[in-house]
């Protein structure tokens, strides 16, 4: 699971431009090969595990190379139609509907008790109910603290950035959720809650069309949670080798904490984009433009999501890419 997860990372990030055949490429490849690899580096007995690196349940592993393999995807596939005008302000894609926005995030939320608990990997119940309150903590505080940044930094307190600030805390105490006090787990996810919002505007400035912000929650806060493991963490807690720097441990911990987000970024990102750029070549990756316009749902999967999407002529589908689609009005997905 934690394997499909880095891959469900991507297609935040591709969707609505990008050929569903080539994503299940991309997929199929980053699970067979870069996770399994990275993982081995991590939780297998790799040379990063040899250092004394630690991830309890997937901030570098899972998140961070899922987010890294996003970066790749996007710089080669480009943004939607539309989104950066040149010479204008980022184009607002808003979601089709915010309630469904609110509910994934709190699938997502019940889903990391299972995730982060779950990583004892055994019936441990002083383990799991510690990891557990750090993980909720966290949730909470980076929920919090993310709606009142927001609100002050944009002057109103934006939902879709709420529910990234839930899950950039979740992201973030990912990793360092068994090795922590319950205090710092408050701290790391307050402070995820202020850098989601900024990264966000950061890719954003960096014309970088991330739909769902699946880099600014899971590629930065994988980082920043990787990292906290050599900030926060307690000495022999779940068999933490070294106290974190803000308990006097130094770089004893933090440094290979900072070796894995090298080394793992560099893998990840460059072994991503090699494949990105390949299957570009080979069977392409972005739609055209007027499928786009469309919505993917019509042209590349023959129906509509929505009852009030209109009839589709499935015998044009067939032809080949010189026919022209229906005229269907441009919407987002």
């Amino acid at each position: 699971m934690f394997c499909g997860t880095s891959a469900t990372i991507v297609s935040g990030s591709v969707n609505e431009r990008m050929k569903y055949g080539s994503f299940l490429v991309f997929s199929l490849i980053l699970t067979a090969l870069v996770y399994p690899i990275a993982g081995h580096w991590v939780w297998g007995g790799g040379f990063l595990a040899r250092a004394g690196m630690r991830d309890f349940s997937g901030s570098t592993v899972v998140h961070s190379l899922g987010g890294w393999a996003a970066l790749a995807g996007i710089i080669v596939l480009g943004p939607r139609i539309g989104r950066y005008p040149p010479g204008s302000k980022p184009t607002i894609v808003p979601g089709h509907h915010m309630g469904y926005v609110f509910l994934g995030g709190m699938i997502l939320w019940l889903g990391w008790f299972g995730f982060n608990p779950g990583s004892t990997m055994s019936v441990d119940p002083e383990a799991i109910a510690r990891i557990a309150v750090a993980t909720n903590l966290a949730a909470c505080a980076g929920t919090l603290v993310a709606t009142l940044y927001a609100w002050g930094r944009h002057g109103k307190p934006d939902f879709s950035l709420t529910v990234n600030g839930c899950l950039a805390g979740l992201v973030s105490i990912t990793a360092p959720c068994a090795y922590v006090t319950a205090p710092a787990s408050i701290l790391i996810g307050a402070i995820a809650g202020v850098t989601v919002v900024e990264a966000v505007g950061l890719f954003d400035r960096l014309r970088l069309d991330d739909p769902v912000g699946a880099t600014s929650v899971h590629l930065v806060h994988g980082i920043f949670g990787t990292l906290c493991v050599g900030l926060f963490g307690v000495k022999g807690q779940s068999g933490l080798p070294h106290d974190g720097l803000f308990r006097g441990g130094g770089l004893a911990q933090l440094g290979p904490q900072m070796e894995a987000v090298v080394t793992v970024g560099a893998f990840s990102f460059g072994v991503s984009l090699l494949i990105w750029l390949a299957i570009k070549r080979v069977m392409g990756i972005r739609v055209r433009p007027e499928d786009e316009l469309a919505g993917l749902d019509l042209t590349e999967m023959g129906m509509g999501a929505y009852a009030d999407a209109g009839p589709i002529d499935a015998t044009k589908e067939r032809e080949s890419d010189a026919a022209s689609p229906p005229a269907t009005p441009a919407r987002a997905i």
